[in-house]
């Protein structure tokens, strides 16, 4: 099991920026993949970043550029600081840890964290 917390998400201007931490507590030694993910009204929750554990990282092509996943080992925290934000990058943000072990999938989610951009 792994328990993940989200934090860091709020209101922000267009162009602004932010930086959004997910804590990460349990059987981490695990973790194959972190990311993070998002959904706005209405739509299917999306990949936004993620990185392996050995520290391979992939983006979406919405964000690439503007949007940078890193983390704290020290602090088993995973980080997605957001820069040059657009009104379309309103959503909520969850954070993700993937296990994969003899073809089994397992996915674990923080509860979300709402970031809303104004224009």
């Amino acid at each position: 099991q792994v328990r993940l917390v989200e934090s860091g998400g709020g209101l922000v201007q267009a162009g602004g920026s932010l930086r959004l931490s997910c804590a990460a507590s349990g059987m981490i030694f695990r973790i194959n993949v972190m990311g993070w993910y998002r959904q706005a009204p209405g739509k299917q929750r999306e990949l936004v970043a993620r990185e392996t554990s050995g520290g391979s990282t992939n983006y979406a092509d919405s964000v690439k550029g503007r949007v940078t996943i890193s983390r704290d080992n020290a602090k088993n925290t995973l980080y997605l600081q957001m820069n040059s934000l657009k009104p379309e990058d309103t959503a909520v943000y969850y954070c993700n840890a993937r296990m994969m072990r003899l073809g089994d999938v397992d996915d674990y989610w923080g509860q979300g964290t709402q970031v809303t951009v104004s224009s």
